[in-house]
């Protein structure tokens, strides 16, 4: 039996960008009737986002983003398209009267939602997200700072965008990302790749990104969880995030992670080096989120 995944695997690249064209032209002539997210997964890199929308998207009650078949688990509005307007940003969320079709068959009203790590990692972001989706409830995954460094790292080896290798890598941060920021923050259009793809240790100082959520949010639309809780016991986690987006509780049928790469050993001395400049960041955030230290 072949079916539509199996089609889209298999159809030429013209046709994809045909199909793309003509979903994104009918999703704007219908905006109006389509609501904006319930919710975003907005980090942090290499934290378990991609795990987690999966993992959501086996709920009855979450919508993927419109049309589903293609499987994307994030627009980019917030950076990257925020110039194509409010209009293309709905495009990509199913329409009221097909939740409502789901609401039917499902016996609750469901939610839909994106994810990105950039989102958290952008200061310009969560006030770009109250201005569209005021009532959004956003869920941040935060992994040591130490393995999400590593993690980033050999992701971006991968990739084949990152020549250098880790220690040599954390050196010339600072270089790397001097003056984006200030550029970020004078063209609400630029998107900076350096900042995105290179923020190995900078990334991990999670308390000013999650302060600035809570500077256009709410802490009850802020859920903040570990990464290692989710690794750890998926449903349990999975269960809290139900709770959060006022989902019924939802058997996973399967635990699996997404988006996994092969682990290696971090360098010692890259570790340790890590390990000292963590340490009092990682306490402050501790004392911020009324909790024990996250990572010891």
């Amino acid at each position: 039996m072949v079916t539509l995944t199996d089609i889209k695997d298999a159809s030429p690249r013209w046709l994809k960008d045909v199909g793309d064209t003509l979903t994104r032209s009918y999703g704007r002539g219908t905006a109006a009737a389509r609501p904006v997210p319930d919710f975003l997964i907005i980090g942090t890199k290499r934290g378990g986002t991609t795990s987690l929308f999966n993992y959501l998207l086996m709920h009855p009650g979450v919508l993927g983003l419109f049309p589903q078949i293609r499987g994307r688990k994030s627009t980019d509005y917030f950076f990257k398209e925020f110039h194509r307007g409010e209009r293309w940003y709905r495009s990509h969320f199913h329409t009221d009267s097909y939740r409502r079709l789901v609401a039917r068959s499902a016996g609750h009203r469901p939610v839909s939602g994106e994810a990105s790590p950039y989102y958290q990692w952008d200061p310009r972001i969560a006030e770009r997200v109250r201005a569209v989706a005021p009532d959004v409830r956003a869920i941040a995954l935060l992994r040591d700072p130490v393995d999400r460094a590593w993690s980033h790292h050999q992701e971006r080896v991968a990739n084949g965008v990152e020549p250098l290798g880790f220690e040599a890598a954390l050196a010339a941060e600072e270089d790397r990302l001097a003056g984006e920021l200030d550029a970020m923050l004078e063209d609400p259009a630029y998107y900076s790749a350096a900042y995105d793809f290179y923020s190995y240790r900078s990334r991990g100082l999670y308390l000013p990104q999650i302060q600035n959520w809570h500077a256009s949010f709410p802490e009850g639309q802020l859920l903040v969880l570990r990464s290692e809780d989710m690794y750890s016991d998926v449903q349990g986690t999975f269960d809290t995030v139900c709770g959060f987006l006022g989902l019924p509780r939802f058997a996973l049928p399967s635990t699996k992670p997404f988006n996994a790469i092969t682990r290696s050993r971090i360098p010692l001395n890259a570790r340790k080096e890590l390990e000292d400049f963590y340490l009092r960041p990682n306490q402050d955030l501790a004392d911020y989120l009324g909790r024990p230290l996250l990572w010891t």
